[in-house]
């Protein structure tokens, strides 16, 4: 189906990271994980674009509206809107819980109201919103041995995840006038300053702080991932190879903790497919 392709092509241009853990499942599977990540990605799109913010919390609401029109079973097969499409079509195959989306909506809307976490609790929420709700999404199309243990595993390995992602985009956010980090840690390590700089703030304990959060998201991997025994191989493959490519940056990061002031930290091509195929053989690195 066109609207797939569509989807497929999305993914594999803008998801190098999550194209790689989904290349492995069976093509049913691969193809509804694609309609997930298109629609995921157009809403962080929305958040992150350059309209002014009546007008994203405009896009917002429509999206909100399409998932509306999703779950009445109202989708045409030649309406215009190849993610919609798609997204319908694998909501009729799989029990995905589109709720997951509505989350998301509710993460980024955090994000336009500008809010800042005062607790690692507090953080919690938003990372539940942003990251967990795209691992229960998942399940729906994995499906899952102990559905209810399955969804808190996955909110914890979204935890894990997106704990990683705010460690390495620390700068990029900074510079883009967000801190994420709970602000009692910012005060703990000294680094209220924040981190526009390409180097740590004066006096600062900024390994210290980096140590900290990567630890919390090391803990987060190793409760997350007691969902891989709930899933087939292909699922388990899928879900082992993303989350080792996330696993390998916090252990880089952890190792070099300045290096996200420098640059984003990345793994070549070649580490991902090597993780990839890790996965795949049972492994979980």
């Amino acid at each position: 189906m066109a609207a797939y392709r569509y989807c497929e092509a999305v993914t594999g241009l803008q998801a190098r990271n999550f194209s790689y853990g989904i290349r492995l499942l069976p093509e049913p599977k691969r193809l509804a994980m694609s309609a997930l990540y298109a629609l995921a990605r157009r809403v962080d799109d929305i958040g992150d674009g350059d309209l002014p913010d009546d007008r994203k919390a405009e896009a917002l609401l429509r999206t909100r509206e399409l998932l509306d029109e999703i779950r009445a079973g109202v989708v045409a097969e030649d309406d215009t809107d190849p993610i919609k499409v798609a997204l319908a079509d694998a909501a009729r195959r799989f029990p995905i819980p589109l709720g997951g989306f509505d989350e998301l909506i509710d993460g980024v809307e955090m994000d336009l109201k500008g809010a800042e976490y005062q607790t690692y609790e507090e953080l919690k929420v938003y990372c539940r919103c942003v990251a967990g709700a795209i691992g229960r999404l998942s399940l729906g199309v994995y499906g899952c041995d102990d559905p209810e243990r399955g969804a808190a595993y996955a909110d914890t390995l979204g935890l894990a995840l997106q704990l990683t992602n705010i460690l390495r985009d620390l700068r990029e956010d900074a510079l883009n006038g967000r801190t994420y980090l709970p602000a009692e840690d910012l005060v703990r390590f000294g680094c209220q300053q924040g981190f526009a700089l390409p180097r740590p703030p004066a006096g600062a304990d900024f390994a210290g702080l980096v140590a900290f959060e990567a630890g919390r998201a090391q803990a987060a991997f190793e409760e997350g991932l007691r969902l891989l025994p709930m899933l087939d191989r292909r699922s388990r493959a899928c879900t082992a190879a993303m989350a080792g490519i996330y696993h390998r940056l916090l252990g880089r990061i952890a190792a070099d903790p300045e290096s996200v002031l420098r640059g984003r930290v990345s793994l070549p091509g070649w580490e991902k497919a090597y993780v990839a195929l890790s996965g795949l053989a049972g492994g979980r690195s």
